[in-house]
């Protein structure tokens, strides 16, 4: 009788193994606060979005294209995330461009400066009293690259930064006479 009791404790232990997995999980993951709801998450499964439910069993995750990935917690304990919400959700992005090597690159970066900080103060979702600046990277085989570092307000207003900053520089180096050079 005691063989029998050991050998369906064994067998019922079994059976709940994934089921005791998630729900210790899910307690860990609502005790320990490292992720709310409503922060941006990455998950190093490939999951992205912003936490839209927690309980013991998932998480929901509403990824950036309005879809909603759920995320057993089992998953996320033994996943490696990062938390764009935290410390603090601002953030730093930075803009590769590569310029050609007859450029004056004191006029380059005043002028990319220039119109960084005006994206910033114009486009919701930049950062208003940040001092965008460039560092030079190196020389290729046709350019001198660097990159424009710019703060935003949350990872998701990068792509809106981008997208207004590409779209400006483009414009305002011709105007200038820059030349942005393309690798061959």
């Amino acid at each position: 009788m005691i063989t029998a009791l050991g050998v369906g404790g064994l067998a019922t232990a079994l059976a709940l193994q994934d089921t005791l997995a998630i729900l210790f999980s899910g307690i860990n993951i609502l005790v320990s606060r490292q992720i709310k709801m409503g922060d941006f998450v990455k998950l190093s499964t490939g999951e992205e979005g912003h936490v839209v439910d927690m309980n013991w069993r998932n998480t929901t995750i509403k990824t950036p294209t309005e879809n909603m990935a759920v995320v057993p917690n089992k998953t996320i304990a033994s996943a490696i995330i990062t938390n764009y919400a935290q410390p603090f959700a601002e953030c730093f992005i930075s803009i590769p461009i590569g310029v050609s090597y007859e450029s004056d690159l004191d006029h380059v970066e005043k002028v990319t400066c220039m119109v960084a900080k005006e994206i910033l103060q114009e486009t919701e979702g930049g950062v208003k009293n940040f001092e965008p600046y460039i560092r030079y990277g190196g020389f290729n085989g046709t350019s001198i690259s660097f990159n424009v570092i710019l703060r935003i307000k949350a990872v998701t207003d990068q792509q809106l930064i981008c997208h207004e900053f590409i779209k400006r520089i483009y414009a305002r180096y011709k105007q200038e006479g820059i030349i942005i050079q393309l690798p061959q």
